[in-house]
């Protein structure tokens, strides 16, 4: 067993589960963010509750920690491959068309895509899930403006989500950089999507067109979704819409 996934259909077959818990992390996530469109009491009785209760804490973290450990480990991979094949990396001819460009640089998106964590979690993470679970404390940004009654509530500011989103995304440079983080996911998940259904065998040539459609819809939806909750938010609390 222990030699099984230190081969390369192994090391892909663990590529594709942790790939499971990225695709449902994004999709959670990007179901809870809709809410803010629509209703900012809304998006914030729904950072209560996740943020209250241990059960929703506890399925936030193994999505989230499945979605690390999905990048950690295809970043160690990356670098391994790079070491043994030099500048040859990839057989062009085994791609299905229009994803070389992501498959050959799928790194480079994996890098983006983890720095666009980081950034997301010093930005909401610090200041809302950690403050609930750690019970942290630190002064508010200026310019920050709690959409609670009481602001002097801890608790009641880290579970303020609609406050956090329209504060980070009142700034133009923020809202920049998600969605260039966006479309780095985007890519990550278009070559994703199909290769993790590849590795478990679905990979004739009937199928592959087909889960490649399916997940460049499954991806833009997805995706489209987180983007227009940042645009909503800039246009809501920069332009004044």
């Amino acid at each position: 067993m222990k030699g099984f996934f230190k081969s390369s259909i192994g090391k892909k077959l663990i590529m594709s589960v942790t790939g499971c818990f990225l695709i449902l992390f994004l999709t959670f996530h990007m179901c809870m963010n809709l809410v803010y469109v629509f209703s900012a009491e809304g998006y914030n009785m729904v950072c209560e509750f996740l943020g209250s209760n241990w059960y929703a804490v506890a399925g936030t973290l193994v999505l989230a920690l499945g979605f690390v450990f999905h990048i950690v480990y295809a970043s160690i991979l990356t670098i391994q491959n790079r070491r043994a094949r030099g500048n040859d990396r990839y057989d062009n001819q085994t791609l299905p068309p229009g994803v070389e460009w992501s498959s050959k640089n799928m790194y480079i998106l994996g890098a983006i895509v983890f720095l666009g964590l980081v950034l997301h979690f010093i930005q909401f993470w610090s200041k809302m899930m950690a403050v609930e679970l750690f019970e942290c404390t630190g002064a508010l940004p200026e310019g920050f403006k709690p959409t609670v009654a009481n602001a002097a509530d801890i608790s009641a500011v880290a579970a303020d989500g609609a406050a956090w989103i329209g504060f980070h995304f009142s700034k133009w440079y923020n809202v920049a950089l998600y969605l260039l983080w966006f479309v780095a996911i985007w890519l990550h998940l278009n070559h994703g999507f199909w290769s993790m259904f590849q590795t478990i065998g679905a990979s004739n040539s009937k199928w592959i067109p087909r889960l490649k459609t399916i997940g460049t819809i499954f991806s833009t939806i997805v995706m489209g979704g987180f983007a227009l909750v940042v645009l909503v938010a800039f246009f809501r609390n920069c332009c004044g819409a």
